[in-house]
């Protein structure tokens, strides 16, 4: 391998100190000289042989000639010839403007040193090899001394030179141990470039592909872009490092390290760059993080990396933590899986159609989505006139048209463009409108189905839940028609789920009797199916998920009761899904979700011995998951969340330390995930709410000032989060609890001012996202708890009007929460707590005390009271018992 420049002049591809090409007109290329030497080596005699660094040489030289460039090929030369050839381009080139030297062929690395290898290259010893090879130092001299501005262009990291290969007999001379220990294909740094610029087919260390047609992947790209009108070396640089990388899945990316002294600036493109070559230059700038996630889910989906990143690139993602992020290049992922099955399967009696889908087709998986969707329009528009054109074939054209634009509509969700999406979609509905009550064949009802199952996700996901509802109703309703008449069981499958989808929608539009009807029709239906094909696992699994959706709803209704029963229901089926395929991952962690709906119903309840149990059972499972793949990030997170989840219910028990325990345990684990990615925006909230949770448990044992500081770190982080982006309300949110923490151990350490400003600065936020949703009850929540705050305070300073304004204030809110829900125990001891509070300014403190005793003992009656709160039921008898006293 080369080893490529360390040294200031390293290149980069967004501020490279470029060499232009004057590529374009014949005056530029008169106004200055340029000579370019090309070898290129195929017929190696005791190494492996490549098929096509001879065509890469034949293409650059004319490419070149196009350019201006006095072009010398070389082919096949041994060493000796390899010098002579440097030799004489030396003397002919003498005093060139530009100097280019273009190696196709095997180049390696031999202890730090770089070097190419000529057809008679040796590798039966380390010592022949050094001997029987070029270094790359000889080239470069070569350059400098033939010109004040140089390009040394090597196609040359081929694959292994030294693996054995069948066929005729030319199979590689095997590496001895002497050679094998210093020597590596491919090509590493360069040490020093003054005045010259390098550029390698693939990155320092790595090896490059000699390519299954006629070129090689590099040379095709290079010579694609190096001709394009308007664009500086820096710019077809880039180009055909992004081309590379895309076409190679992420496999092969080319590097570029220049030592030129100054810039050139190209005269301006005369029209805009194509799709394409825009995306690809916008590829450059995505991080080197951001470029993992994307091969990993290219990778999973089995698709080109460029449609991936002209998603990414065009939609509004600045703003989404890592997980919303991973979410919507997956959905994007999806996307474009589907429309290119359905492009490639789908035909048309029209043969110019067939060939603009196909064209649509190449252009999608080149990124290329305007351009795809215009060869689509296209083929729309021909069947858009013949129909009309020609009525005795209206339908089937209509069709046809409806059709196309369904795939027009894949594309542009593959884009992430909703808008666009959307359009196309209700566009297919129209058309099958025109088309009339027709007989569809069994092709164009499932594109019906699928076109309104789209419309009603597309319109989910931009907020429209009114048009999701539309869509999802006709969805279910054409289900329930072809159900009645269609013997396939997985069209009566697709109208339980269809019932779900409205359910979802019911839901989201606070109508919840709707919602729960929908998704019990949906349960019974599968109920039915289940039991038709009991070893259908994937109908159990659509079971399973009925049961978690009556659930939700029937916990939201206050029917917790009901809830735990159905989620106990939706349990057993994961569990015998989990035991039945215990390799299954996602399996495994469907399971840790209900078990947490389970624990989280029974914490809510009061009944922490159930709670207890599920929990633990979910960190189990999780920990099993996490154990056997160590490097999944996901995995790991869980356990920490399992943690936290744990330590705050030993915080509830009044188990402070077990709960510090579990706390710290989950700290640990997102620093580790955090060190691997210290620009996840989740993980930085992740290390804040664990600060704070271990603030919690240090509090609960009173130890204040380690307290503080865990609050203050917790603080730190939460409030960088939220000057990143203010609009994010979950961060705001974090910023004013962890305030309000340091203002509670602020208080208690005796600095009532710092206190009660700080409590002021987490109200302004508080009530800012109160005002923002008066219907999310964690919000209004939040803001009685810092009146109540901010209360006690005035009350130290005797601002006894402004102490009861507050907790009025508060009350009311506490009040409306546990009216709403009346199971809800935390909400019932919240307004416990009101009352207490309030009765330090109320007119008659014992009769709002009195209320406090009655819910209490009934909180305790019903076992909903937690024993680190049991103290409560004392407090106010003996405060009950003072108040008597001074009557009396």
């Amino acid at each position: 391998m080369l080893r490529q420049m360390t040294g200031p002049g390293r290149f980069d591809l967004r501020f490279l100190f470029a060499l232009l090409l004057i590529l374009s007109t014949a005056s530029a290329a008169m106004a200055e000289r340029r000579a370019a030497l090309v070898i290129a080596e195929n017929d190696y005699r005791l190494i492996r042989p490549l098929a096509n660094p001879v065509n890469d040489g034949e293409i650059m030289e004319t490419v070149l000639r196009k350019l201006g460039f006095e072009v010398f090929l070389e082919t096949n030369r041994d060493l000796r010839r390899m010098r002579r050839a440097l030799d004489d381009f030396r003397e002919d080139a003498k005093g060139a403007d530009v100097a280019l030297v273009f190696f196709s062929g095997h180049g390696v690395e031999i202890a730090g040193e770089n070097r190419l290898l000529p057809v008679d290259a040796d590798a039966s010893s380390l010592a022949t090899l050094e001997r029987t090879s070029l270094p790359l130092e000889e080239i470069r001299a070569t350059v400098a001394a033939t010109s004040k501005v140089g390009l040394i262009v090597l196609d040359a990291c081929r694959s292994d030179p030294f693996a054995a290969t069948g066929g005729e007999g030319r199979g590689a001379t095997a590496l001895v141990k002497e050679v094998s220990d210093k020597v590596r294909p491919g090509l590493g740094r360069i040490g020093r470039a003054e005045n010259i610029l390098f550029a390698f087919s693939a990155a320092p260390g790595e090896t490059a592909a000699d390519g299954t047609d006629q070129n090689s992947p590099f040379t095709a790209a290079l010579t694609k872009y190096l001709g394009t009108e308007g664009l500086e070396i820096r710019s077809v640089l880039t180009l055909v490092q992004q081309e590379v990388y895309d076409l190679s899945r992420g496999k092969q990316l080319p590097y570029v390290e220049s030592g030129l002294p100054q810039l050139f600036f190209a005269a301006s493109a005369k029209e805009k760059l194509p799709e394409r070559e825009r995306l690809l230059l916008a590829m450059a700038e995505v991080t080197p993080a951001m470029r993992g996630e994307v091969e990993k889910i290219a990778s999973d989906a089995d698709m080109p990396l460029a449609p991936l990143y002209g998603a990414l690139i065009s939609s509004d993602a600045g703003h989404l933590s890592a997980d919303s992020l991973n979410a919507r290049l997956r959905e994007a992922a999806d996307a474009f899986v589907k429309v290119r099955s359905e492009m490639q399967t789908l035909g048309s009696d029209d043969l110019r159609v067939s060939a603009l889908r196909r064209q649509a087709e190449e252009q999608l998986s080149l990124g290329a989505f305007d351009a795809a969707r215009k060869k689509l329009a296209e083929a729309a528009e021909i069947d858009s006139v013949s129909r009309n054109a020609l009525k005795a074939n209206f339908v089937s054209r209509t069709l046809s048209e409806a059709a196309t634009r369904y795939l027009s509509g894949g594309a542009a969700r593959a884009d992430l463009d909703y808008a666009t999406a959307i359009r196309d979609y209700e566009s297919v509905l129209a058309l099958y409108g025109e088309a009339g009550q027709v007989v569809l064949s069994l092709d164009d009802a499932d594109r019906l189905i699928r076109t309104l199952d789209e419309l009603g996700k597309l319109y989910t996901t931009v907020g429209n839940i009114d048009a999701a509802g539309r869509a999802f109703e006709a969805l279910q309703a054409d289900l329930e028609r072809r159900s009645h008449h269609e013997t396939d069981p997985n069209v009566k499958r697709d109208f339980a789920v269809s019932h779900v989808k409205l359910g979802n929608v019911r839901m989201a539009q606070g109508n919840l009797p709707s919602a729960l009807q929908n998704y019990e029709t949906a349960k019974t239906i599968l109920q039915g199916l289940t039991e038709a094909e009991p070893d259908n696992l994937e109908w159990f699994g659509d079971l399973a998920m009925a049961d978690d959706k009556i659930g939700n709803v029937l916990a939201t209704q206050g029917d917790l009761a009901g809830a735990a029963e159905v989620y106990q229901e939706s349990l057993s089926i994961k569990k015998q899904l989990a035991a039945g395929e215990p390799d299954r991952a996602e399996l495994q962690r469907d399971l840790t979700i209900t078990y947490d709906e389970i624990g989280h119903l029974a914490h809510i309840a009061g009944q922490l011995d159930n709670a207890q149990a599920a929990y633990e059972e979910s960190l189990k499972v999780r920990l099993a998951l996490a154990a056997a793949n160590p490097g999944d990030a996901d995995r790991q997170r869980d356990v920490s969340v399992s943690h936290d989840t744990i330590g705050d219910l030993l915080r509830e028990r009044g188990d402070a330390a077990g709960a510090l325990a579990a706390y710290k345990e989950g700290l640990a684990i997102v620093k580790q995930l955090a060190k691997r990615d210290p620009d996840d925006t989740e993980l930085k909230r992740d290390l804040s709410v664990g600060n704070a949770k271990i603030g919690n448990a240090l509090s609960d044992q009173q130890n204040w000032p380690a307290a503080l500081s865990a609050y203050r770190e917790a603080l730190s982080q939460a409030s960088a989060l939220a000057a990143g982006d203010p609009n994010n309300t979950e961060w705001q949110r974090d910023l004013s609890v962890c305030i309000e923490k340091v203002a509670g151990v602020l208080a208690i350490q005796g600095d009532h001012k710092g206190a009660l400003k700080a409590y002021l600065d987490s109200y302004a936020i508080a009530q800012r996202l109160a005002k923002l949703d008066p219907a999310n009850s964690d919000w209004q929540r939040d803001l009685s708890i810092t009146l109540s705050e901010v209360a006690r305070l005035r009350l130290r300073q005797r601002d006894v009007r402004g102490a009861r304004q507050a907790l009025q204030d508060s009350l009311a809110i506490r009040e409306k929460l546990a009216r709403s829900d009346p199971d809800n125990a935390t909400w019932q001891r919240d307004l416990v707590v009101a009352y207490i509070d309030y009765a330090q300014v109320a007119k008659d403190p014992k009769a709002v005390l009195s209320k406090a005793l009655d819910m209490t003992l009934e909180l305790d009656r019903s076992g909903r009271l937690a024993p680190r709160h049991k103290f409560m039921i004392k407090f106010l008898r003996e405060r009950l018992a003072r108040i008597e006293a001074r009557r009396r």
